[in-house]
């Protein structure tokens, strides 16, 4: 069985995803924002954070920060209806 890349949310052209294998044991709940060939990881508990950043300047940065903030509920029940 093949990757695949649950897209959970979308801002202004920033696909918000997580992967189909996200590792053994299973990582905790986070989500990736990718974009323009750039790509970003945030950590959805115990707070939002960033764990990873490739491309992506300071600035949006801190948008794709606040729109996880904003939108944590919904992509953390994502994660565990997927990962149930």
């Amino acid at each position: 069985m093949g990757v695949t890349m649950p897209v959970i949310f979308r801002y202004q052209g920033f696909k918000y995803f997580f992967y189909s294998n996200e590792g053994n044991p299973l990582e905790p709940a986070h989500v990736h924002v990718r974009a323009a060939g750039k790509e970003a990881k945030f950590w959805l508990s115990p707070e939002v954070s960033l764990a990873r950043n490739d491309g992506f300047d300071a600035r949006t940065i801190r948008v794709l920060l606040e729109v996880t903030e904003r939108h944590r509920q919904v992509m953390e029940d994502a994660w565990h209806d997927y990962f149930a």
